[in-house]
């Protein structure tokens, strides 16, 4: 049931809120599934998850019975303490995966600056303080933070904020020649997106990631995998490395891994953190009690078998609708990406009608997102319905009749 209330609009928000943002003019209030309800009532299918982060749609039941459960129990102690949904959560990541020790954090920004952090103090330990030099990629996103948004590939995000973190270089993604030329022995990691999101939807090219990993393992240099916007089933693995038999010496996961509950992991190998004492890094909120029990569900139910050959079933089917409407309006150079995470590129001729076809999309009551100036990005619920695919995909379709007849 809608809230009769007197209704706090978009325009509070102006009043109210620091203008870094630039919210849609509705207010949802309610979401059940990949459906959302505005303050009026008007219902939407929700193709965006929250940037990659609803991973099981909104209000699961199970994971509102955890955080109830356990919210009755402990909800915060700080790194005073552990706690035992934490460990539970550790233990399940490290048993799913390559890394034997795990850090726990609030957000992406933050795994990423413990990673960044990790792989200079080991390097400098271990080697020697001038083998500190990061390299990334043009066009990647790996943060918020200075330090994370200096090393993320997008000039727009970090310029105008002073002197620059240093030792930070970028190549061209997917080129490894471009690496070639910047790495050298004072490379203490060399970080990468499995597959570019705010970039554009750019998938890695298994050749590249196994040739980064020769060049890490040839220059003593660590292999960081952001995997904040692919981990936890987002492209029908558990791990997006997983699709490439590469391993990577740090891995970063966010997003999906709480289902909408903020929290981020940090995972690496017991030789990497043997170099660690307590005080060097930490966190107050990190592994925290109730968001590693929600966690510890969302990936009970996401590590399945159903649920994981669910995504690329689901993705087959949003292609299959995507290319009949294709057929019909010729707007999409191509659908890129893999399993739930999906770029839709728009040819260059219709590229400057993006905004507009997602406005559309709106008032037909679908939710999409951009990455970059050409590129519809998916990223909705791992176990969206078929019925709402087939919905969501009718209402894309209306939407687009408007903006091109």
């Amino acid at each position: 049931m809608i809230s009769k209330k007197r209704l706090i609009t978009r325009d509070t928000f102006n009043k109210l809120i620091l203008p870094v943002y630039n919210p849609l003019s509705f207010v949802p209030v309610k979401g059940i599934g990949s459906r959302i309800w505005d303050q009026q009532g008007k219902e939407y299918i929700d193709f965006s998850g929250g940037i990659a982060v609803t991973s099981l749609g909104h209000c699961h039941p199970l994971l509102n019975q955890v955080l109830k459960e356990q919210s009755e129990r402990l909800w915060h102690l700080s790194n005073v303490f552990t706690n035992e949904p934490a460990l539970r959560l550790a233990q399940k990541l490290v048993s799913s995966s390559f890394a034997s020790r795990v850090f726990f954090a609030n957000s992406g920004a933050e795994a990423n600056e413990a990673a960044f952090k990790l792989a200079r103090y080991y390097s400098s330990q271990v080697y020697n303080v001038q083998k500190n030099k990061i390299i990334s990629f043009y066009n990647s996103f790996h943060g918020r933070t200075f330090f994370t948004v200096s090393v993320g590939g997008q000039l727009k995000y970090s310029n105008n904020f002073g002197p620059k973190p240093s030792g930070i270089m970028h190549a061209s993604f997917n080129d490894i020649e471009t690496v070639k030329s910047l790495i050298d022995h004072d490379t203490c990691a060399v970080v990468v997106e499995l597959i570019q999101g705010e970039g554009g939807i750019i998938p890695a090219t298994v050749s590249f990631i196994k040739d980064l990993r020769v060049l890490c393992n040839q220059y003593n240099a660590l292999l960081i995998f952001d995997e904040i916007q692919t981990g936890i089933g987002r492209t029908g693995k558990l791990f997006a490395y997983q699709h490439y038999n590469i391993i990577p010496d740090i891995l970063t996961l966010a997003k999906s891994l709480g289902g909408g509950f903020p929290i981020s992991a940090m995972l690496t190998t017991k030789k990497i953190v043997s170099i660690i004492t307590p005080g060097i890094h930490g966190t107050t909120y990190g592994g925290n009690p109730l968001a590693c029990a929600v966690a510890e569900s969302v990936i009970n139910i996401i590590d399945t078998k159903k649920v994981l050959s669910g995504v690329q079933e689901k993705f087959e089917h949003i292609k299959s609708e995507l290319n009949v409407i294709n057929k019909r309006f010729k707007l999409f150079k191509e659908i890129r990406g893999r399993g739930l995470l999906i770029g839709i590129v728009l040819k260059s001729e219709f590229s400057n009608k993006i905004r507009e076809i997602l406005n559309f999309a709106l008032l037909e009551g679908v939710i999409f997102l951009t990455a970059g100036n050409d590129v519809i990005r998916l990223a909705p619920s791992l176990i969206i319905d078929k019925i709402d695919i087939t919905e969501g995909m009718k209402r894309f379709y209306r939407a687009l009749e408007k903006v091109l007849y």
